[in-house]
This record gives C-alpha cells, structure tokens and sequence, in this order.
C-alpha cells in the first residue's frame, strides 16, 4: 500500500527537501550499505549477508524489499546453470555512487574515523573511487588486478580517471592477492608492499613498478578538528 507514491509509514518526512527524500529512500540502517555492495554487480543473498556480517537474515530481507520498492534495487534470477536469483541496482540506483563518494569523503574527515576496523571487498573498491587523486595519476595508463579471497576486481587507469570492475584479471600489469585489511595500509598509510609480502598476508605478481606506482594515487583529505569534550 503506498500514500502519495510512497510507503505508508509515519517514518516519512513529509519535507519537500531532496536531501529528506534521501534519507527517506536510503536512511533506514543498512540500507545505504547493501546499495555500497551491489555498485559493482549483481549479488546473491548469501553473498550481500557475507559481505555485511553485522545484518541479520531478517533485516537484509527487509531493506532489499524496501529499496526494491522505491525503484533503487531489482531482481532477477540467473539462466543456467547458475540459476540462482541475484539482486542489482537499477540504473537510478546506480546513479546514487556519486552522493556514496561525496558523503564517504566528507565523513572521513572526522577523527572518529576509524580506519582499523573490517571493511568488505566492495567498501574498499568504493574508497579507492572515492579516494583517487587523477592528478597524481596524470596521463598514465595501467590495468591493476585485486584478489580478495573468492572476489576479484580489475582497476583500469586511463586519461586520469579510475574505473572498477568486477572481473578477472587476466592480462593486468600487476595483481595484487590479499584480504582488505591488509591493502588499507598500503594505500593509504604508505605500509610497502614488501613489508606485507614479508609477513605473508599480500602477494604481488607482474610488474612491481607498476604497483608500487598505483599505490601512491590515493589520498585522504586532511581531518577536522578534534571534537571538544563534554
């Protein structure tokens, strides 16, 4: 049942503002998160539970419904021999990468950011999109593959823009194999690759130049003020 075009809930706004509608669409906890790990294709539900060990079965369930209801995420089920039922973004939802990237900038700043803590395989492909400094990049051009346990993506740089894709890398320049919480130092906390391959969580094939370089194109903006106490 829908009042006005929109689920009938009293949790609405009622506020012509298109930042509440917003956070009418994608406010609901969760929400934004499984969008986040659907931006690079399509999942099944065990895979979007994988990736986001803190929902239960219930709430998945839940939020998938909901942005399925306003248009954000469809369904559809595979031909065989997979034929399993996967969920993705529609093209509007996948229009929403944009305010992901200009709200995970904004939030980093904070000196609450905690950087240590687990991240999933798609959260660390979005912070790399998000993150990416094309002026460091200039006019070079690399294809860099990344192996995180049963997950792969492959990153093409050209015309200083990054692209992100799920894919193997077959053919990259360089690859890099290890979980996330490995490559977050090495991007962004100038942790060397050698010292990860030394304590055997990373391993690095093809051209070691070439990595060491894509490393270095990822940059944080400089952080507020601490909050004063109270």
């Amino acid at each position: 049942m829908t009042k006005r075009g929109k689920p009938t809930t009293k949790r609405w706004y009622d506020d012509a503002c298109g930042t509440a509608l917003a956070m009418e669409l994608l406010g609901e906890r969760w929400a934004l998160l499984v969008v986040r790990e659907l931006m690079f294709g399509p999942r099944r539900f065990g895979e979007l539970r994988a990736s986001l060990p803190g929902i239960s079965a219930n709430v998945l369930t839940q939020r998938l419904e909901g942005l399925e209801r306003v248009g954000i995420v469809g369904k559809r089920k595979l031909p065989p021999p997979a034929s399993v039922q996967v969920y993705e973004l529609t093209p509007w939802g996948y229009e929403s990468e944009t305010a992901m990237q200009e709200l995970g900038r904004w939030a980093v700043r904070s000196p609450l950011h905690d950087p240590t803590l687990p991240l999933s395989s798609a959260s660390l492909m979005m912070s790399l999109r998000t993150m990416f400094a094309p002026e460091r990049a200039g006019d070079w051009t690399a294809t860099i593959g990344l192996r995180m346990g049963e997950e792969a993506f492959v990153a093409r740089i050209e015309g200083g823009a990054l692209a992100i894709a799920r894919g193997q890398p077959e053919g990259a320049d360089a690859v890099f194999s290890a979980d996330p919480k490995t490559l977050v130092p090495i991007f962004y906390g100038g942790r060397p690759i050698a010292d990860a391959e030394a304590a055997g969580t990373l391993r690095l094939e093809g051209d070691r130049r070439i990595a060491e370089r894509f490393v270095t194109l990822f940059a944080l903006p400089p952080k507020t003020a601490a909050p004063s106490g109270g």
